[in-house]
Formats: structure tokens, sequence, C-alpha cells
């Protein structure tokens, strides 16, 4: 870009007089194109904290200004008059990509990019229909994003803005929010880097990441060693292992480079080999490449011996709760639609709720609770709440529907015999066996699932 106008930010210590200490100055040299000169001319006088988190900004230090982000055509859907000028409010991807093109590519290619779609989907009845609209825009689309509305004047319309959702969409056509991590307008590397800025999405029953991760092992040693390293994270490359390592965040694990040869990438998905999210457990395409990334990443700070110990183990958990809850809770739901126990309008019964709780909170938690190991969120607060869940509202809420289905003459007495077939099936399983059996053989079991569980992670 061409700077045709140069603006000297000065910051200067001076001795008091009385010591005859001589001043003592450190001068930051700006360069700005003349358009941003008077984008800041002019909101130095109405928006005097944006200017300021500017100054302080790398942005700032290589000259990039308000208008080199913010101009835009006379043709975008977005583009509006201001004094003089043509901008628009919204800073897209594919503005940011203009400088950062790895970067933009990688991200729009990722699971946060996309994050938008949920919202108008069929799985987001919750917000839409059922919580409300009002609800769906602080909520959902406050995490999620949703499609940015442009009025006759080129501004965004109320109700679709403000909007930092990951997932925007945005009048351009590009999806997604850089400022959804990277606060305008400072843009704190240090800041995007800090877990709390990945916890105001990640957190809460459906997917308490951030709750995980601060009583963590890592959480801790980082909230005690993170202000020694203030510097090295507003660097724009650095290494786990090398250029920081007394403690993880999650950038580190889900994005970062390493000292083990791992480059970093803003495709937060690169290192997941399993798919946590839905009722169901799967793994990722090319999951074994990802599974060797997050290792290397791992190998950072932890022998390659720890490092596979635990995935064997997560493995054998995800494993389990997929086998021992999620199939068999998903069958039961299967049978209830198919069998017309239950209608097409969602969550008009208790048993649609019980079903949601059982996978999307509790089977959510536990699942994110082993892969981060946070023992009380995946025991206590998670697999636990799914085994109740499961044994004592989930089916017992089957039955009761079942009966009150047959009584109301709604279905008939084979898909009464063909419910019971199947739930005997299911409790007839190895896992669900203790069910019907006494302390004695509960303790028989035990001994048998150790056996069973050490021969599998060291097979």
């Amino acid at each position: 870009m061409k700077r045709v106008l140069r603006s000297l930010l000065v910051a200067a210590t001076v001795s008091a007089a009385l010591t005859g200490g001589a001043a003592k100055a450190s001068v930051r040299v700006v360069e700005t194109s003349k358009e941003s000169q008077a984008c800041i001319d002019c909101h130095k006088k109405h928006t005097l904290s944006i200017v300021k988190q500017w100054k302080s900004s790398g942005h700032a230090d290589a000259g990039v200004g308000c208008f080199e982000c913010h101009k835009a055509k006379k043709t975008d859907p977005d583009a509006m008059k201001h004094h003089g000028f043509i901008v628009s409010a919204i800073v897209s991807p594919k503005d940011c990509g203009q400088c950062h093109p790895k970067e933009t590519k990688e991200f729009t290619n990722s699971y946060h990019a996309q994050g938008g779609k949920f919202v108008y989907s069929a799985k987001n009845v919750l917000g839409m229909v059922i919580t409300g609209m009002p609800n769906n825009y602080f909520g959902c689309a406050g995490c999620h994003g949703a499609k940015v509305e442009i009025g006759k004047d080129g501004k965004p319309l109320a109700g679709t803005w403000p909007n930092n959702g990951i997932g925007r969409f945005n009048p351009d056509g590009s999806v997604g929010s850089c400022a959804a991590c990277h606060y305008s307008h400072s843009f704190s590397l240090a800041q995007a880097r800090d877990p709390k800025t990945c916890g105001k999405c990640h957190q809460g029953p459906d997917h308490p990441d951030i709750e995980i991760y601060e009583l963590s092992k890592h959480g801790i040693a980082w909230e005690y060693h993170h202000k020694d390293m203030e510097k090295v994270l507003e660097r724009r490359d650095i290494k786990a292992g090398e250029d920081y390592y007394q403690a993880p965040a999650c950038f580190t694990c889900h994005m970062g480079s390493t000292s083990t040869g791992v480059k970093g990438s803003h495709d937060v998905g690169m290192k997941s080999s399993w798919n946590i999210r839905g009722p169901i457990s799967k793994r990722t395409e090319n999951w074994q490449k990802k599974r060797e990334l997050m290792k290397k990443t791992c190998m950072a700070c932890h022998t390659k011996k720890y490092v596979d110990n635990y995935f064997k183990v997560y493995d054998e958990y995800i494993k389990m709760y997929n086998e021992k809850f999620a199939i068999p809770a998903k069958d039961v739901m299967t049978f209830m639609y198919n069998h017309g126990v239950l209608d097409k309008t969602p969550f008009n019964e208790s048993l649609e709720w019980d079903y949601w709780h059982l996978w999307h909170h509790e089977g959510r938690r536990a699942r994110h609770g082993a892969a981060m190991m946070g023992a009380d969120y995946s025991h206590w607060q998670g697999i636990y709440l799914v085994a109740y869940n499961f044994y004592f509202k989930l089916l017992p809420e089957a039955d009761k529907l079942i009966e009150r289905k047959f009584k109301e003459g709604k279905i008939d007495k084979a898909t009464v015999e063909a419910w019971k077939k199947l739930k005997k099936e299911i409790l007839s399983r190895k896992e669900h066996k203790w069910i019907n059996s006494s302390f004695e053989e509960i303790k028989k079991m035990e001994k048998e699932n150790l056996k069973t569980f050490m021969e599998a992670v060291n097979k």
C-alpha cells in the first residue's frame, strides 16, 4: 500500500528535574496513508479508545491503518459513504486475507468457519423456535455466527449486527470472523492465545472446555506461569517446547507449532482424530495423520511412552462411551421414531429431552473431560451422569411412553412386544449385565473388566 504521511508516535520517560537526569525517549515511527490519518483525526474526537487500541497494535507498527482494513468499492454490497470515503463496517476474512492469505485459507477450511451453518440447520430448533429468536441472536449466533443483512444505505441491519460469531456469513460471500479471536482494534496475539478467549464459547454444560482446562494440570501451570511468557506470546511464530515450555494453552494443542516439527495452522481441527461433538463419536477424515500430529505436539513436553499410553486409554474410553451407552441409546430413539411412538415434532416428549441431555450434555462433558485429562468431568460430571440418564431416565421413560401410547391406541401389541424384545436384548449385552446381578457376580465382573481393559490397551 502507498504510504504518504508519516505519523510519529512518541513514548517518553522523563526523569525528575531534581535528579538532574536526562530525558529518555523511545520513538516509534509509523507510516500511515492520508486516508487512515483522516480516520484517526476524526475518531480521536469520537471513539478515542479505538484509536488508542490501534496505536498499540502490530498493525500500527506496520503502517496498516483504518482505511486499509475498512475500505470498500462502490459495488460492494456493504459499501457505505462515510465522511467522503467509501468504507464497510465489516472487516471479513477476505479483507484480512489481503495480507494474511495463508491464515485465511486455513481458517476458511476449518470447523470454526463452518460454525454458522448450525444456526440455520434443523438441529437448531431449540435456539430458533423452542427458546426463541432473541436467544438465538445472543446465544447461538453469539458463538456460531449468523448472516449479516445489509440495508439500502450499506449499513448492517439490527438483529444481524453486531455479529462476531466465528462462522459469520459476510456480505462479500466469505465466511467467518477473524475478530472472534483477534479482538479489534489491538489485535493482540497474546490475548488471542489466552485460553479465556477460547473459553468465551467453549464453556458450559455441553462443552465445558475452559472449565476442564483451568482445573487440569495444564491449566493450573498456565495460570501460574503465563505472566512470565507474555512477551513471547506476542511474537508471531513461537514453538511449544522451545520458545515457551512451562505450560500449554488451547492454541498450543489445537493450532500451534512445536519444537518437534509440527507447523502451526488456523485449522483448529488439524490434530483432532475423533469427532466427539455428536451423539456417537466418529473418527475424523485422515484421523491417523491427525493423531500423529497431536502426539508430536504432546511430545514437545512429554515422552513418547507417556503419550502413547494416554491415547490408548483415551481410545478405549471413547469406544466404551459409544458401545455401552451411545449406540444403544440411539437404537432406542430409532425404534421409537420408526414405530410411530414418537411423532415428527421435535422435543415434545420427555424422552427426547432425556436423550438430548444424555449425549449433548453429559456425553459431551464426559468425552471432553477424557480428552483434556479432566478427571471429575470424565467421571462425576460426565460418564456417571450418562449412566444414570441411560438406566434411570431414558429406559424408564421409554417404558412409560410405550405404555401410554398403547393405552391411547396409537400403537399396537406387536410394537409393545418389539420394544420389550429390544430392551431385553440391550440389557443382555455384557456391558449391562450388572443390572440383574448379585453383589458377588458384580465383584467377579470387576476382575474380568480390568483384565479385558488391560489386554485392550496393551495389545
